[in-house]
């Protein structure tokens, strides 16, 4: 079992860096002056040093206060519901969809739990799931206030700010991203290490975080040209503002519930955060076809983990 732990908490984290990296770096890309390995490497650094700085409430979530991971059963929960979140969000990254990996996870585990006969805690696992539902709107929201603030100081259309705002704007979004949605890959990792019986201890050694973010980085550079293509940066005509209103407010959006202890989606987030920036320009500013393929992956997401969890969990009812 610890074999195949490693191979799916490394999988993991690499398939994490395709989907969540990949979509953070479509955008960050555009910013005047900073390369693709500029960027990337922010990114890295801010995964590697979230447990340090932001602790792992979040990662709590899922090894202990959805489905509680203790024990034979336990790991074999988090084995099987990793596995499947892993193919659920494979395929939709291979089709240039960034979906959510924390819906795809949280669905995966619930149901690897009913499959192996045990009950998920339904009250929590429900306001988990209201809060991520809510996260794209809020991201909406807040990235149409902050648009108007963009526009009065004509960030972007200034050469001397529109630079280095965009790149504290990405820098904040990496470390809103380190301190909750990224959390699902050190939970991983973690579950892994204690069946292995050498705990990572993440929260106090920076070796183990450094080797996570490196996995992490793989994936996002990989897939980056393949996600710079998908539905998320065709949502509409991006300009600077756009960027630097939707990067801040999902990082608003995530932070906010992080203190919570509830993983929320950056990709989410900050999909509705471009719709938000551009609706003050109208309407047709955003093209609404390339949101359908969005709103199908996140509508599909959950369900296709609740279910392949739910299988996974009944084939392994046997392993003890």
């Amino acid at each position: 079992m610890s074999v195949l732990l490693v191979v799916a908490a490394t999988a993991f984290v690499f398939i994490c860096g395709a989907n969540d990296g990949g979509a953070l770096l479509s955008l960050a890309i555009r910013h005047r002056g900073a390369s693709g390995a500029g960027v990337l490497t922010l990114l890295a650094l801010a995964v590697a040093a979230g447990p340090s700085l932001f602790g792992l409430r979040v990662a709590g979530t899922f090894t202990d206060r959805v489905v509680h991971v203790a024990g034979v059963d336990g790991q074999l929960i988090f084995l099987g519901g990793t596995t499947v979140a892993i193919l659920v969000v494979l395929l939709l990254t291979w089709r240039g969809i960034p979906t959510s990996i924390t819906l795809a996870l949280l669905g995966a585990i619930a149901g690897a739990a009913l499959g192996r006969g045990d009950a998920p805690d339904w009250a929590r696992l429900g306001i988990v799931l209201a809060l991520g539902a809510a996260a794209p709107f809020a991201g909406l929201a807040l990235a149409v206030l902050l648009g108007q603030v963009v526009r009065r100081l004509r960030i972007g259309r200034t050469a001397r700010w529109t630079g280095a705002v965009q790149l504290l704007a990405f820098t904040v979004q990496s470390l809103a991203y380190a301190a909750n949605d990224g959390q699902k890959m050190f939970a991983v990792a973690a579950i892994t290490a204690a069946v292995a019986g050498h705990p990572l201890g993440l929260g106090t050694h920076l070796l183990p975080a450094v080797a996570i973010a490196g996995v992490f980085a793989a994936g996002a550079a990989t897939s980056l040209r393949r996600v710079g293509r998908g539905a998320t940066v065709a949502l509409l005509r991006l300009r600077p503002g756009h960027v630097i209103s939707a990067e801040l407010a999902s990082s608003v959006a995530v932070f906010g519930s992080a203190g919570l202890g509830v993983p929320v989606s950056m990709t989410q987030s900050a999909a509705g955060g471009l719709v938000g920036a551009a609706l003050p320009d109208g309407t047709r500013s955003v093209r609404w076809q390339h949101a359908l393929p969005l709103l199908v992956a996140w509508t599909v997401t959950l369900p296709a983990g609740l279910v392949g969890g739910l299988v996974a969990g009944v084939a392994m009812r046997g392993l003890r």
